[in-house]
């Protein structure tokens, strides 16, 4: 608070702003629909009535709001910024990338706590490295920002966060005792997450004329924000469907299991400690930190099936951040040394 009273420059529109209710509950309508269809179509079905109604919900919100914008006064997000290329590319990129972290976070907890059983102390350790490399790298990322075009600091950091998924993916959980076998990719990780944000926020606000960058900051802020509830709804989705797949198609497939799964069942439903393993299973395979006798007949299955799913997990937020990386890299315009302010389209005439 003390250096932003000191060094922040203020922003604040000249004319005052005012509620754009029209802006508030349209948006929020529209991504509620959207967040809620995502995460309720593995379960419900994509093609379930609920699903369905979920993205008609958010579609039709997301008009309701891009007219609400065009006729407000004061609107919660003027859609002239949109206008500005920079601006444009930047706000998408930021929705994918923080797509991308977010997801691997949700991929990191599940592998690290659900597969492996490590403790919330041990698996916090791989958070410290997703976030806390970003405090020592400010005067780093502030140089870069200052010399090169952001662009390049900005694909950079999403091409990292997206070779650390990837590289990840390939690291099975069979082979995986401790953090030493996921360390490098997940620094990797670190620091493009570190290099990516800040250039993102960077290119969203020094984009718009000075009496818009408030606005501007709100909207990196909701965008942000948009992409990490993306990430662990899309997937989870992703990631649990297929392991839910693959444990049924074994089961499906080897007629000795289905009998030790049915007969493991029937002395659940008579005895509370099989019941709540048996449960701890269907909803979390490895959740339980020991098994009653007898031996839950999925336990092995279910650990290959989610080690395999969350695989698939990795692998789609890697794919996102090289979407997002080729994305500010071959869209954004300027030279190397081009500061991204000369990108500035809007008028200041108001």
């Amino acid at each position: 608070m003390a250096v932003s009273a000191a060094c922040a420059r203020n922003s604040s529109s000249p004319r005052g702003r005012s509620l754009d209710w029209g802006g508030q509950i349209t948006v929020a309508v529209a991504l509620f629909g959207l967040m809620f269809a995502v995460i309720q179509g593995p379960t419900a079905g994509w093609s379930s009535a609920e699903v369905i109604i979920g993205f008609v919900v958010a579609v039709v919100f997301l008009v309701l709001f891009v007219m609400a914008e065009n006729r407000a006064a004061a609107p919660l997000l003027n859609l002239d910024l949109f206008r500005n290329r920079a601006f444009t590319i930047a706000s998408i990129a930021s929705v994918i990338g923080m797509f991308c972290f977010l997801g691997t976070a949700y991929s990191t907890s599940i592998r690290l706590t659900a597969i492996l059983l490590f403790t919330p102390l041990h698996a916090a350790i791989a958070f410290v490295l997703f976030n806390g490399i970003a405090l020592p790298l400010i005067p780093v990322t502030e140089r870069l920002l200052h010399t090169y075009n952001p662009r390049w600091t900005m694909g950079a950091g999403l091409a990292l966060m997206a070779a650390g998924d990837l590289w990840t993916a390939t690291v099975p959980v069979t082979s995986q005792v401790g953090l030493g076998p996921v360390i490098a990719p997940y620094v990797l990780i670190g620091i493009g997450f570190a290099l990516a944000v800040s250039a993102l926020t960077a290119v969203i606000v020094d984009t718009v004329p000075h009496h818009l960058e408030g606005m501007a900051s709100a909207s990196a802020n909701m965008l942000r924000d948009f992409g990490f509830t993306l990430g662990p709804a899309v997937v989870g989705a992703v990631a649990l469907s297929n392991a839910a797949a693959a444990i049924h198609a074994k089961v499906a497939s080897t007629p000795a299991l289905a009998h030790s799964v049915a007969a493991f069942n029937a002395s659940a439903a008579h005895n509370p400690a099989l019941k709540e393993a048996a449960g701890a299973v269907s909803s979390g395979p490895l959740g339980a930190n020991s098994v009653p006798d007898p031996p839950n007949p999925l336990k092995h299955v279910a650990f290959d099936a989610l080690g395999h799913a969350n695989a698939i997990g990795y692998v789609v937020c890697g794919l996102a951040g090289l979407v997002a990386a080729l994305l500010v890299v071959l869209a954004l315009g300027g030279g190397t040394h081009q500061p991204m302010i000369a990108e500035r389209s809007l008028s200041e005439q108001d």
